[in-house]
């Protein structure tokens, strides 16, 4: 034990380490040093000066190779408490004290067990409906997110003064938890037909649901444009059901293109008449949007709507 004057005795881990019959110059300790000093490494009982072997992990190498009849000695001296640093990549599986079976399959849980792979959850898949139709829930999935688009109105003709174009279809997003739901109805609305009739309105949009016996999307169409004299607003379609509801947006009287969508563009500009006679189209850009107003051709088709089902496991 110490005293004063004396300094104080510490304990030491020590290794050891025999080769015989071997002809090799590097050899893989059973250990890892932390310098050559702390080595004393023997060959037939004499030591050798630590100039002639180095020490790298768990690898000693002999400047010289040993011959058959050799005998190699090692002895490790580390002061205990002493941090030892593995050898990169020298500690696997084997080293630790695990359950189960490892492999390209399994991870290790905090607990030391090797455990099948269950959780894939994420986006899995996309469904698009571009018209009515059933919604089947695919295997391993959960959950889903909705967007419905109602389809956009048409716009209207008149030969001169003001004309209205199609108003744009309401949206609705929602997630929805589908764990104890298999399918479900959706609807796509048809987007408002053209007119070629003068002094006439544009046709209004079908709405877009879904509809799964416990959760009910709706969004309406949008209103088709204005061509009579009255000279009034159209207003888009509503959304209801959702997480985020959005309604379409109106149509402002004189406004020259089609309302735009949260899908898409409406019809393009229609403020010359040559816009149409070149064979520029004034139908919707986009689903759910509203279609141009004409003077002397056919309106713009209001642009259909969409159901799209984002599938999460």
């Amino acid at each position: 034990m110490p005293y004063i004057g004396a300094k104080e005795l510490k304990a030491s881990d020590i290794r050891r380490f025999d080769v015989t019959s071997s002809t090799s110059a590097t050899h893989t300790l059973t250990w890892t040093p932390p310098t050559e000093q702390s080595l004393i490494v023997t060959i037939n009982g004499i030591k050798q000066h630590e100039d002639a072997y180095s020490v790298s992990g768990t690898t000693l190498t002999l400047s010289s190779p040993l011959v058959i009849t050799d005998k190699l000695e090692v002895i490790g001296i580390n002061d205990i408490g002493t941090t030892i640093t593995p050898a990169q990549n020298s500690v696997d599986a084997d080293k630790l004290a695990t359950t189960g079976t490892p492999s390209s399959s399994t991870f290790l849980r905090g607990d030391m067990a090797w455990t099948a792979v269950s959780d894939v959850s994420g986006l899995s898949s996309v469904q698009v409906f571009t018209s009515s139709g059933t919604w089947t829930k695919p295997a391993g999935i959960t959950k889903v997110m909705v967007e419905v688009q109602g389809a956009g109105g048409s716009g209207a003709k008149r030969n001169g003064g003001y004309v209205g174009a199609g108003a744009a279809g309401g949206y609705s997003k929602k997630l929805i938890d589908v764990s104890s739901i298999s399918s479900a109805t959706v609807t796509v609305g048809t987007g408002g037909a053209a007119v070629t009739a003068t002094s006439t309105s544009g046709n209004s949009g079908g709405s877009s649901s879904w509809s799964d016996g416990t959760n009910t999307i709706t969004c309406g169409g949008g209103s088709g444009g204005d061509g009579t004299t009255t000279y009034y607003c159209t207003v888009g379609g509503t959304a209801t059901g959702g997480d985020i509801n959005i309604p379409g947006g109106d149509s402002n009287f004189g406004r020259n293109e089609g309302r735009d969508s949260m899908l898409g563009f409406g019809g393009p500009d229609s403020q010359s008449s040559a816009n149409f006679t070149g064979g520029s189209s004034p139908d919707a850009r986009g689903y759910g949007a509203g279609g141009s107003p004409t003077y002397l051709d056919t309106s713009g088709a209001g642009g259909d709507g969409i159901v799209i089902v984002w599938e999460y496991a």
